[in-house]
């Protein structure tokens, strides 16, 4: 037993060394190798990950093994060890991680092929895996901090991967200062933790003596700011608006960004604080109306995207304000599950729109789009699993995913059930609109365009097929009680859960006829939102499109919430920034460093008249050199 805990901890470090080994080779040797070498290096170093992350699934059971590496910081009562931890929590992030990771850097090698980047991009998607490993196998709040500011440069970098375009650019540095504005919090959070409990380290913060020793109003602090951290990189209101932008970065970027790594670190982190926030139910409230409220407000946007990927996008926003409501009720583990499926479906649905642009020579315009299914019918068919299963439709995972949320929330509150099927409506509706304006009716772009189109390499394929046979039985991990099942997954996750669901007292569920009530509502409705898709972008798109596009103005404008910020932050800070540039920066600090330049300049310019080559001038003045010394003598004494 001693034997199997110390190579299962030994496999932690080795999940953390081959994504950097990967990294570290694709960018320094990148150049000397070739395409097929970096592909197939690069996506081996998140391969044998996963392979390691399987066998540590199967044996953890419902202990938990540690390693701890070295001791980081050491002053005074500040003792902080670089140390890292699995339980079963761990263990499924880390299946999410490598397992989806590895598809998409398969795919990647053909997406990628022909772009003059190929060794840097998987150097950097390797370092962005290593981060999100780091943020998940921490056993303490700083080395989780590592891998959350990691994951934030790694999305800088590769959102604007392509950054001889300067909109890119300007994407990245968004994504990256709207993560700093979270950041703060959850950095705030980390010395409040520090100054209650004396330690950052998990096993000492969620000790039990300790959360019953501390007051209530301090621990509601330090889940307000770890919220807040949350946000940022989950993307939740207000601080939502980075990524429909990050989809400036290539497709397999989003697909690893939206599915596999930084937009569930939030979920993830308060998964992993479970139970400071039991003691802080006034923040889990909070978190429900936030997530709900996302959800619903980026579903609505959805509705009206027409480029491709940024409906996507907002489809991501969406569905992680789902889990964060899940989280706010009390449904940790419902929240986690919508997480695993979510990896499945939506990697499929980026990597699908990535091979449909691949297909179309770089279009993302869906209007310019249409009747694709007879070309490229393996991505048409592993999209149309990737909508019924987000959509919520039985037997695909995301209905049992969403089941789960929307009991927990009908449980908590009714009006939260409502909102939540509002919200599940609108994702069925605006996918399948995705779906037919993309790949059902006649073609509408340019006949240069349709000489192109073509189904994606069998490199690409292959992934898409895996993920879609995941979204398919994933949802098979935590069937529910009606069905005669012990959800396995909310099992294997009770040892993380147990002690939090207690303190909130959440051991009641509904009675199986009224869940199910509520499952036949939710599909009835689903397949409602659907036909209604069907007949308004398939049946009679032409004339509905004219007809409603300046009614629904303010989704199509995304509530202007990108204008507000502009106005309210962005020309601020860059009036203020010019000002000090002219005034502060030209006039003081140049003036005083170029003041002293031009004295220095122009008093060479007179002494340098002293310097004129007569011995008689010399001794002349070393005479009077002599006598001022003697007269400061005088005078001194």
């Amino acid at each position: 037993m001693v034997s199997m805990e110390n190579n299962l901890n030994i496999l932690l470090l080795l999940i953390l060394l081959f994504p950097f080994a990967g990294f570290l080779l694709s960018g320094l040797a990148g150049k000397s190798l070739s395409k097929q070498i970096i592909g197939i290096l690069a996506s081996t170093a998140v391969f044998i990950p996963f392979v390691f992350s399987v066998i540590i699934a199967v044996n953890i059971g419902n202990g938990a093994i540690s390693l701890k590496l070295f001791d980081w910081i050491h002053f005074q009562n500040l003792n902080i060890s670089f140390s890292l931890f699995a339980d079963s929590l761990t263990a499924l992030m880390l299946l999410v991680v490598t397992g989806v990771g590895f598809l998409i850097h398969v795919y990647s090698i053909a997406y990628m092929w022909d772009d003059e980047g190929f060794s840097r991009f998987f150097s950097y998607m390797n370092l962005f895996v290593f981060f999100m490993l780091i943020l998940v196998i921490s056993s303490n709040y700083l080395v989780m901090f590592i891998g959350w500011e990691g994951v934030g440069l790694s999305s800088y970098l590769l959102i604007g991967f392509w950054y001889d375009n300067h909109e890119n650019n300007n994407a990245a540095k968004k994504a990256f200062i709207m993560n700093r504005i979270g950041d703060l919090g959850f950095l705030l959070a980390l010395f409040l933790i520090f100054t209650t409990f004396n330690s950052l380290e998990f096993s000492t913060v969620f000790g039990s003596n300790a959360l019953m020793s501390v007051n209530n109003n301090t621990i509601f602090w330090i889940c307000l700011l770890l919220f807040i951290g949350a946000t940022g990189k989950s993307a939740q209101i207000p601080l939502y608006t980075w990524l429909p932008d990050a989809m400036a970065g290539p497709t397999p970027v989003s697909a690893l960004i939206h599915a596999a790594t930084m937009v569930t670190a939030g979920i993830y982190m308060i998964a992993r604080s479970s139970i400071l926030f039991a003691f802080a139910p006034e923040v889990l409230g909070l978190i429900a109306v936030v997530g709900i409220a996302t959800a619903l407000l980026a579903a609505s946007i959805a509705i009206f995207q027409n480029d491709i990927k940024k409906v996507l996008a907002y489809s991501t926003i969406s569905q992680l304000g789902y889990m964060f409501a899940a989280l706010g009720v009390g449904a940790f583990s419902g929240a986690i599950f919508h997480l695993v499926t979510h990896a499945f479906f939506k990697a499929l649905l980026f990597l699908a729109a990535g091979s449909v642009i691949h297909a179309l020579g770089g279009e993302q315009n869906i209007n310019k789009m249409g009747g694709l299914s007879k070309k490229i019918k393996v991505t048409t068919l592993v999209f149309l699993i990737g909508c019924i299963a987000i959509s919520g439709i039985p037997p695909f995972s995301g209905f049992f995913s969403k089941d789960e949320i929307l009991t927990s929330l009908f449980e908590k509150n009714p009006l939260l059930w409502i909102l939540g099927i509002a919200g599940a409506l609108m994702t069925a509706f605006y996918m399948f609109r995705l779906y037919f304006l993309v790949f059902k009716g006649n073609f509408r772009g340019s006949e240069d365009t349709a000489k192109l189109i073509h189904e994606s390499p069998k490199l690409m394929t292959i992934p898409l097929i895996v993920l879609a046979l995941l979204s398919i039985v994933g949802g098979f991990i935590g069937l529910p009680e009606w069905m005669g099942s012990q959800h396995f997954l909310e099992n294997y996750l009770s040892p993380v859960f147990n002690a939090s669901i207690q303190i909130l007292n959440h051991n009641t569920h509904l009675p199986i006829s009224e869940e199910l009530i509520l499952i036949l509502i939710s599909v009835i409705g689903v397949l409602i939102a659907i036909i209604f898709s069907w007949y308004i972008y398939l049946k009679n798109y032409k004339v509905i499109n004219n007809r409603v596009a300046s009614v629904f103005l303010i989704f199509e404008k995304k509530y202007w919430v990108d204008e507000i910020y502009e106005f309210l932050f962005v020309k601020p800070t860059l009036w203020l920034s010019n000002t000090f540039y002219s005034i502060v920066e030209l006039k003081w600090i140049d003036g005083i460093v170029n003041g002293v330049g031009i004295l220095v300049s122009r008093s060479g310019n007179q002494l340098k008249y002293i310097q004129n080559g007569f011995t008689e001038f010399y001794v002349f003045m070393m005479v009077l050199g002599i006598i001022a010394l003697f007269v400061i003598n005088f005078l001194i004494r």
